[in-house]
């Protein structure tokens, strides 16, 4: 006869009362009295949004959005693009005025215009205003300099700094040039003898600048960095998946098919870079110096005495991570996109191409000859004004915050939208959505209406991006060898739809007929 179970003591059914309790105590306030507290808060000072729905707040909304203006191109070839880049962003804008709440999950985004607000959110100046806490499913992708805050974030900014000086970039002018020539070469041999071809020059822009950064920082060629670059894009579609929906502590150790697929790949990279490191080591253990490429400026400080720069091999494996996606991404879009509108505006493409003749004829670009290309500069800055390659950048508040006349609580989003301020008729003027270098003939600082800064293709403050020279000098030599041997229209199975992918990207490839000069 089996002996029955015992029931549950008085003492023991209390304690799961009350656990009971705790738990839903717990839920209660994060899933719904915390938001509405910041809610009332906001509405209360004029800034208004959609009221907060549990859990998702804005997110499904903000998805139908997304799914329905990408279901189709654009009609016609223009710049336009907000409504279909950021639907539900420009929808809210539109409904609420510029300051608005969009609900991010459970947290409140406040959208910041106002160009003084905007440079004491970029300044960082108190340690009241960071990057939002991270994501794991989304920093899973990268977790270098970009990803750290305080004297860690100032630390790592030190030792990856030199790399990036004038010197050292001047340096890296010949391999820049060598894979261009090389992707000259190549385009060549598909244009042959007919003169003329059809190519998508987004994946070619990929593999170009994929070739630069495994040259110039790691001193290999893009062959040994391909696998590294694949697994990083595949990984950034999948932090994409992460970031549209709200994060449930703990989720990211499920074992489901895309967590597995995320830590395998994880994992993957850190071995593949784990062997070019063993590599680089062995090359300066041999050699008695490092080899003058970022992997071995920052292998000097995984053993050196000066803890001021110290860092740990899992440190550099992060950075290189971070560099090779957002080193090859950033140029990639850049000159994806200049292909593109030059293509629409060939009036400023023989205006580029008569510049670089004239400052450089049938010569190789070198460091001196890129820096007097004035209207090849302006056509990069308005190309990066239309389409930035990141449209949208977060802050977040963990104190609370007093900017302009506003007070924050802690716990808010300030969404900084690129994309909007860079289209903001207000700011730019009332051809700010047609393509017009001519705006920065006088350089940035008086290329607004009103003359205030309002151009952050690269951030801006003491977080500016650290490979915005290196990006826009490879971007220079790589135009100007191309308009020195080939002029390039759209192709007719072109498509204008332009939609994001962590950045700003050609939903269905940019499409261009080149013909050799």
């Amino acid at each position: 006869m089996e002996t029955p179970l015992p029931l549950p003591s008085a003492a023991a059914f209390s304690l799961l009362s009350a656990l009971f309790l705790y738990l839903t105590f717990r839920a209660y306030r994060s899933l719904w009295w915390k938001p509405k507290k910041l809610e009332k808060l906001l509405w209360q000072q004029g800034i208004k949004g959609n009221p907060y729905r549990v859990l998702y707040g804005d997110m499904k909304e903000e998805m139908r959005g997304f799914r329905e203006a990408w279901s189709r191109p654009m009609d016609g070839l223009h710049h336009r693009i907000v409504p279909r880049v950021v639907p539900f962003m420009h929808q809210t804008v539109q409904k609420y005025g510029k300051m608005c709440i969009i609900w991010a999950g459970k947290t409140p985004r406040v959208l910041i215009w106002d160009s003084e607000m905007v440079k004491e959110v970029f300044s960082e100046k108190s340690r009241q205003i960071r990057k939002p806490p991270p994501n794991p499913l989304i920093s899973i992708l990268a977790q270098g300099v970009a990803s750290l805050e305080g004297e860690e974030w100032a630390k790592r900014r030190r030792t990856i700094t030199p790399a990036f000086h004038l010197e050292k970039l001047k340096r890296m002018v010949p391999a820049f040039a060598t894979s261009c020539e090389d992707l000259i070469k190549r385009w060549d041999g598909l244009v042959g003898t007919q003169g003329s071809c059809e190519v998508d020059v987004s994946p070619e822009f990929q593999n170009l600048t994929g070739d630069v950064i495994s040259r110039t920082a790691f001193g290999s060629s893009y062959e040994e960095g391909k696998r590294i670059f694949e697994l990083q894009k595949e990984q950034a579609e999948l932090a994409i998946e992460a970031a549209r929906v709200p994060y449930i502590p703990g989720y990211r150790f499920i074992p489901t098919a895309k967590n597995r697929r995320r830590m395998w790949i994880y994992r993957e990279i850190r071995t593949i870079l784990r062997e070019m490191i063993d590599k680089k080591l062995k090359y300066i253990e041999t050699e008695g110096s490092e080899s003058g490429d970022l992997l071995g400026l920052l292998l000097q400080f995984t053993s050196g005495d000066d803890k001021k720069y110290e860092i740990k091999i899992e440190d550099v494996i992060e950075e290189c991570k971070l560099f090779y996606f957002a080193g090859q991404e950033t140029t990639s879009t850049l000159l994806t996109w200049t292909m593109i509108l030059l293509s629409m505006h060939p009036v400023w493409q023989q205006r580029a191409r008569e510049e670089v003749q004239k400052t450089c004829g049938n010569n190789t670009p070198n460091m001196e000859s890129i820096t007097q290309l004035k209207i090849v500069t302006m056509i990069f800055h308005e190309v990066l004004r239309l389409y930035p390659p990141v449209t949208f950048l977060l802050r977040h508040t963990y104190k609370e915050t007093k900017l302009g006349e506003f007070c924050f609580p802690a716990g808010v989003d300030f969404g900084l939208p690129i994309l909007l301020m860079h289209h903001d008729r207000e700011l730019w003027g009332d051809d700010a959505e047609e393509f017009n270098p001519e705006r920065f003939s006088e350089g940035i600082s008086k290329a607004t209406k009103r003359g205030q800064n309002a151009f952050y293709p690269f951030g801006w403050g003491p977080r500016i991006c650290l490979g915005q020279s290196f990006a826009m000098i490879e971007a220079k030599m790589a135009l100007a060898i191309i308009l020195q041997n080939f002029s390039f229209e759209l192709s007719p199975s072109y498509s204008h739809a332009p939609y994001t992918v962590i950045t700003l990207q050609p939903q269905h490839g940019a499409h261009v007929t080149l013909r050799r000069l």
